[in-house]
């Protein structure tokens, strides 16, 4: 079940550093790490596996209003805490085998440092938000 997940993962999977405004933080804004895995109602059933293999995070239904006959899916977690102890771990054990794996580190670096509440000072802020401009939309966040 491990390889076939980290393999899924590799095709299908992200792992994203966002940040959106938010008045009531101290910065202004609030980093959003999150790992997610979209999947149309065909495939539901392997999101429901994942979910249940890693014990943790949550399954979305988004309505689709395009040209697709079927909603999407989006197994998500989104927990710091979870992300840590439980995601992060795994894909260590179970490395990527695409370009995601670079996405997979820096993610990681961005987790472990909000786990170590680096977050909440300027300079970790500062580092945190030059780590996720190396992602995969390399968006220059400021």
């Amino acid at each position: 079940m491990s390889f076939w997940i980290a393999g899924f993962v590799d095709g299908e999977g992200c792992f994203t550093i966002s940040v959106i405004k938010n008045k009531t933080t101290r910065f202004g804004r609030q980093i959003f790490p999150e790992f997610v895995i979209t999947q149309g109602l065909k495939s539901l059933k392997a999101l429901e596996q994942i979910k249940e293999f890693f014990g943790c995070g949550s399954i979305i239904r988004n309505k689709r209003h395009d040209n697709h006959n079927e909603d999407l899916y989006r197994y998500c977690v989104r927990s710091v805490q979870e992300l840590h102890h439980t995601i992060i771990p795994f894909f260590r054990s179970f490395p990527l085998r695409t370009a995601k794996q670079k996405d997979f580190k820096l993610f990681s670096q961005v987790v472990q440092m909000m786990y170590k509440k680096e977050h909440l000072k300027k300079s970790g802020w500062n580092k945190i938000l030059r780590i996720a401009s190396q992602t995969n939309r390399k968006k220059i966040r400021s």
